[in-house]
């Protein structure tokens, strides 16, 4: 006999990944955060499917942590990459407002 006799059996629930900002570090669903990639050919892209190739690094929808990322160094040391110009402002066009 099966050891769940006897027992209403619960329904389950559905995993939904968890990812963590890399400015203010917090944790929230994947769904919830941008993923920024480092790509071989194009530098860094906004990926907004979260499949695209590439080396990744989430933001959440904080403006602050949009305005540091551009900013600071802290999204090239998630990427393991230095960010241009042109990258600094590709991340800003895509601020959430």
């Amino acid at each position: 006999m099966g050891s769940i006799m006897g027992k209403k059996q619960q329904p389950r629930r559905k995993h939904i990944p968890q990812r963590t900002c890399v400015i203010c570090r917090e944790k929230k669903d994947k769904r919830n955060l941008t993923r920024i990639v480092k790509t071989l050919d194009d530098g860094i892209q906004i990926d907004p499917t979260g499949k695209m190739n590439g080396r990744g690094a989430y933001l959440c929808d904080n403006v602050e942590c949009w305005q540091k990322a551009a900013s600071t160094d802290r999204l090239a040391q998630a990427l393991r990459t230095a960010i241009s110009q042109i990258d600094r402002e590709r991340i800003e066009a895509a601020m959430p407002h």
